[in-house]
């Protein structure tokens, strides 16, 4: 199944040959470690995330001053779904539900955060700092939408529908507090990511353009220097930590 999906998505364009076998050892692992249930979270983040990716294609590949665009990579695939693999793993060998509870938090987080940016980056209006509420340029971390904002807690609210359906968190009558512990944990990862893509993720200036970016070199092909952040944390990171303030919040909830 995991090899079926990974490459339907690489012929798809959604991912690069990497990110298709980075996708295969996440989906081998997640059915390995959890079965059916875990995959079915699993595919619940990927599949409609693909298709979302796909919606304006040509629109999002002009945005030249973001970290990446285009099909994901091994790096992008790993950044979301990671921390997952680990905690399914996990919980395979220890079997503590608060695991499996993680597990599905950070796939909530990964989620929330790409149905924000898929969405969010088609609005008609000029993103805004989460920090400032001052306008940044489309597609830029750490900008905030109406529209991304509602896609982001559509997407929360989606994998914790689908985490009470079919995991085994949901089972002895516990399905409407896993739907909720699980997207509670979703909005608290894709806020994590705003915040921390606002704040400590590389800002970049590209002096040929006179244009800040997140690429070291711009698009331009010109070297840029940091303005803010720290150096080295760029979005793959950021995403990565996201998913694991969803899985802490989707443990706490255990």
């Amino acid at each position: 199944m995991a090899g079926a999906v990974a490459l339907a998505a690489v012929r798809a364009g959604a991912l690069t040959r990497g990110g298709g076998w980075a996708a295969l050892v996440v989906g081998t692992v997640t059915y390995a470690a959890g079965g059916i249930p875990f995959t079915l979270v699993l595919l619940a983040f990927f599949v409609p995330s693909v298709a979302l990716s796909r919606i304006g294609r040509d629109r999002k590949r002009a945005l030249v001053d973001i970290g990446k665009a285009g099909p994901r990579d091994a790096l992008q695939v790993l950044a979301n779904g990671g921390i997952a693999s680990a905690c399914a793993l996990a919980f395979a060998l220890t079997h503590d539900l608060r695991l499996g509870w993680a597990f599905a938090g950070a796939y909530a987080a990964a989620t929330a955060d790409t149905w924000a940016t898929e969405i969010g980056t088609l609005a008609r209006g000029r993103p805004r700092s989460i920090f400032s509420l001052r306008p940044v340029a489309t597609g830029m971390s750490g900008g905030i939408t109406f529209a991304g904002t509602a896609a982001e807690l559509a997407g929360a609210v989606w994998l914790g529908l689908i985490a009470a359906a079919s995991s085994p968190l949901g089972a002895g009558g516990a399905g409407l507090r896993v739907f909720a512990g699980i997207a509670v944990a979703g909005i608290a990862g894709a806020t994590v990511d705003s915040l921390l893509g606002a704040s400590v993720q590389e800002l970049r200036f590209c002096p040929a353009c006179e244009r800040t970016c997140e690429t070291d070199p711009h698009a331009c092909g010109s070297p840029t220097r940091l303005m803010r952040g720290v150096r080295g944390l760029g979005n793959d990171a950021v995403n990565l930590l996201a998913t694991v303030a969803g899985a802490v919040a989707g443990a706490a909830f255990a």
